[in-house]
This record gives C-alpha cells, structure tokens and sequence, in this order.
C-alpha cells in the first residue's frame, strides 16, 4: 500500500467473530472515512453447516454493504477444515488470503477514482478500453456504464474493468 499511496495508513478493526465482520464494515462506512473496506477472517469447520450459515451471511451483508455505499468491501474470509490449512492460507504455503484482498481493494479504488475523474471532466474516451493499463491478476471483466453529458443526457456508452 506503501508504494501505491505514500503516506497511507489502513485502519485496523478487530472482530470478536466472523459474523461481526458486517456490523463493524457497516460502521466504517457510515464515518465516510474510507475508500475501501477489507474483511478478514476465519471460519473453521465443524461437524455440522454452521460454517456455511456464517460464510453465506457475511458474504451476503458484506456484498450488499457494497452494493448500498458503492465503497468496494472486500471479501477475504478463509474457511478451513482446521487451524494449519488456515494458516498456510494466511501467509503460508497456499498463499495470502489478506494480501490478495487488500490488492483487490486497491484495485477497485483506483478503477473508482479513475471513474469519478472521468464523469468531473466529463471525459468519457478516459473508460476506453484502450487506454486503462491492465490489472495485475484481473479476469478482463467488464461492465457497460452509461456517464451523462454536460447536459445530464447520457452519452455514449463506454466499458470499463471490473
């Protein structure tokens, strides 16, 4: 983050639980302090669905937090069967489950603030898909916007990544 926006510095919630994840995202998003939000976690499975009962709630209020605010809020909570799998997906041997979500964030802002500078200089041609650099790791998604004229009319429809 260092090298993308010197002189950041994340915030750090800690949840008791999974489950609290949607409050406390809900919350920072109400300050209006953020550009993004990153969720992390870890559910480990049990002997019965309940990890799939928290999993599905959490995915479902995070995404609709995202949905409402129109701030990215990142999904990054790992379920494993046990603790070692957990870790070896948080900075172990099967990558960084964190640090992958946080690029996510990253990524999603820069595509927002490229978005918002494009409607202020009611720019269109700068959601071209000619002139966006590739997202590291991205699966050249894309999405149609519509952007209004001078005039509040939409213009030419543009895509842009996703």
């Amino acid at each position: 983050m260092e090298q993308r926006w010197p002189g950041s510095t994340p915030a750090l919630l800690r949840a008791p639980g999974a489950f609290e994840l949607v409050a406390l995202s809900s919350a920072a998003l109400r300050t209006g302090a953020f550009e993004a939000v990153v969720a992390l976690g870890c559910v480990i499975k049990g002997e019965t669905s309940h990890d799939q009962h928290i999993n599905d709630a959490v995915a479902g209020g995070l995404a609709a937090l995202a949905a409402e605010s129109g701030v990215p809020v990142c999904f990054g909570v790992i379920t494993a069967g046990n603790d070692q799998q957990a870790r070896d997906r948080a900075g172990g041997a099967k990558g960084n489950k964190g640090a992958e979500t946080m690029l996510a964030a990253l990524e999603a802002v820069d595509e927002l603030r490229r978005l918002r500078a494009a409607f202020v200089q009611n720019r269109p041609e700068m959601l071209a898909p000619a002139s966006m650099p590739p997202l590291p790791g991205s699966t050249d998604k894309t999405v149609s916007a519509q952007m209004a004229g001078s005039n509040g009319a939409p213009s030419a429809s543009k895509k842009g990544s996703a």
